[in-house]
């Protein structure tokens, strides 16, 4: 984490409860860098426009302060923050605009780590085969076992590994798109 993120969600989640000297601080030190932001992506809003953006995102982070979960990174909020203002304010003037999120990757900085979604639902969808179709399916997609060493464990040939994985994963598909039960 960034002591920038460290930091402002420091601040914030002090402001939230109670200290006024804190939000006071973080919205001092957010300023600078949203204002940035706003005009970057702002450019042809004028000066004027992208001071009531600001303001607008301002507000909006000051409104909406309950919606960030305190144990998620600030940083991907208040941007998220900022581009949808920016947006609207293009809306508003009847332009289109495309922001990349390749603009934004230099600040964004997730930490990666499991997609618990996509993990569930896996966990989901193999819970629905049957027990050996599962057990492929397991060892190839999710522990890397090659389909030899698979075949050797089950007493089953390559060929019939790499079938019976590609089934299991034809029906998940299946399942997946509600198309099976």
């Amino acid at each position: 984490m960034t002591d920038r993120e460290t930091n402002w969600s420091a601040l914030l989640r002090a402001a939230m409860a109670g200290d006024g000297q804190a939000y006071a601080l973080f919205l001092g030190q957010i300023t600078p860098v949203l204002r940035g932001i706003v005009r970057a992506r702002g450019r042809t809003l004028g000066v004027e426009g992208q001071e009531d953006v600001l303001q607008e995102v301002l507000i909006a982070i000051h409104t909406k302060r309950h919606t960030w979960d305190q144990t998620a990174p600030l940083l991907p909020w208040l941007y998220a923050v900022t581009r949808h203002k920016i947006v609207d304010a293009y809306r508003r003037k009847g332009s289109s605009l495309h922001l990349s999120i390749e603009d934004f990757a230099d600040v964004l900085e997730a930490e990666t780590g499991p997609d618990l979604l996509a993990a569930r639902d896996s966990a989901r969808l193999i819970g629905q085969l049957d027990a050996r179709s599962a057990a492929i399916v397991r060892a190839v997609s999710l522990d890397g076992h090659s389909t030899a060493e698979v075949g050797a464990r089950m007493e089953m040939t390559e060929g019939a590994v790499r079938v019976a994985l590609h089934r299991a994963i034809q029906k998940m598909a299946r399942l997946a798109r509600g198309l099976e039960r």
